[in-house]
């Protein structure tokens, strides 16, 4: 079974890991290393165990453009929150709780304190087509 795996960020985050300072602390380059780091060898894990499907990072929220009803269009995002989709991964694997236990490893990513208590990762199956429907 498929499974999405999407962390978050806000544009001060995104501010920050490019090292400058907004209402939060700007990453240190050792933050950010730590954070490559981590990302690098969990990323390369899930390839070797064959769980992984696709992973990406997201451009900044300010480069966001939305599209509404009709001819709406707005630059950055905004829905009501000032979180945005981040990043995710694509991994397949037997089930709901394995899932779970990678994305629970994502809280062992290594960054600055301010950035750590908030944050997050949602896990959804990927629906791959209609259900069989009822069983009979």
């Amino acid at each position: 079974m498929k499974f999405m795996i999407e962390s978050y960020a806000t544009q001060q985050d995104y501010d920050g890991m490019a090292g400058t300072s907004t209402d939060t602390p700007a990453w240190s380059q050792d933050d950010f290393a730590a954070m490559v780091e981590f990302m690098t060898t969990l990323n390369a894990e899930l390839e070797e165990s064959g769980e992984l499907v696709e992973t990406r990072g997201l451009a900044a929220p300010v480069h966001t453009r939305r599209v509404g009803p009709g001819t709406l269009v707005t630059d950055a995002p905004y829905a009501a929150t000032e979180e945005v989709l981040a990043g995710y991964w694509i991994v397949e694997c037997d089930s709901f709780d394995r899932a779970t236990e990678i994305a629970i490893r994502l809280g062992g990513c290594p960054g600055p304190p301010h950035v750590l208590e908030t944050a997050y990762a949602d896990i959804r199956p990927i629906d791959e087509g209609p259900s069989p429907g009822p069983a009979l």
